[in-house]
């Protein structure tokens, strides 16, 4: 199986930098960003199998990234890697196309995980959370 395309967008280099290492036998990355307008441009030129985004950038958040991503007609499954643990935000995440919801403290135990089940189609929430 191929390594799934993946598009990295956090504004802290060291969130990026550990996603990195996590997907360096996972996925091939094609890209980092570091806030949501920079996103939208990425994933458009770079047409990522997977985007791994935060909620909270400067310029356009991720939820409003996401949307704009979605509206484009991108196919790309995305996953939010956030410190957010308001199902507010959950369901905001889901509401903009949201396929993953993996909890910042939780990242080395739960992203791969959640790769794998987003990209057989399946959905992804950090325990204890839910994503209606």
């Amino acid at each position: 199986m191929k390594f799934p395309r993946v598009l990295l967008a956090d504004d802290h280099p060291e969130i990026l930098e550990h996603v990195a290492r996590l997907l360096h036998d996972e996925g091939e990355i094609v890209g980092t960003v570091e806030n949501g307008k920079q996103l939208v441009e990425a994933a458009l030129a770079l047409d990522p199998d997977l985007i791994v985004l935060d909620i909270s950038m400067p310029v356009m958040n991720g939820i409003e990234a996401a949307h704009h991503i979605r509206n484009s007609g991108s196919r790309a499954k995305m996953i939010f890697l956030t410190m957010h643990e308001d199902g507010a935000f959950v369901n905001a995440a889901a509401l903009a196309g949201a396929r993953g919801y993996v909890l910042k403290s939780r990242v080395s135990i739960d992203l791969m995980a959640a790769i794998r089940k987003v990209l057989q189609g399946h959905l992804f929430v950090s325990p204890p959370l839910n994503m209606e």
